[in-house]
């Protein structure tokens, strides 16, 4: 994403970005359990082929996270967050502990 066609509000950025569910998801699992394939994530954010499909390539487009294959038959694709991706983690520290308190409220 070139940086002329990012918002100007820098919450509007962050809900470009990582604005859906699925994303959120997808980079908790991530960030909280390491490197994992698709069919992985998959199980674990409960979406289907498709969804996950286009959150990883936009992710990846992104810069948020990245993918790597390896040589062999089948192929094997794993997924794990950049170094940019990783500075997501106060965020969603922040976003785990908000729900706690939310939901003991």
């Amino acid at each position: 994403m070139k940086k002329e066609d990012l918002p100007k509000c820098p919450v509007a950025i962050v809900l470009k970005l990582i604005g859906n569910k699925w994303k959120i998801l997808i980079i908790r699992d991530l960030l909280f359990f390491g490197t994992k394939r698709f069919k992985e994530l998959q199980r674990s954010i409960g979406c289907s082929q498709k969804v996950l499909t286009d959150n990883l390539r936009e992710l990846e487009a992104s810069g948020l996270i990245t993918r790597k294959i390896y040589p062999e038959v089948p192929p094997r694709v794993e997924y794990s967050l950049s170094k940019t991706g990783q500075t997501l983690e106060p965020v969603l520290n922040a976003m785990a502990e908000w729900g706690e308190y939310y939901r003991n409220l």
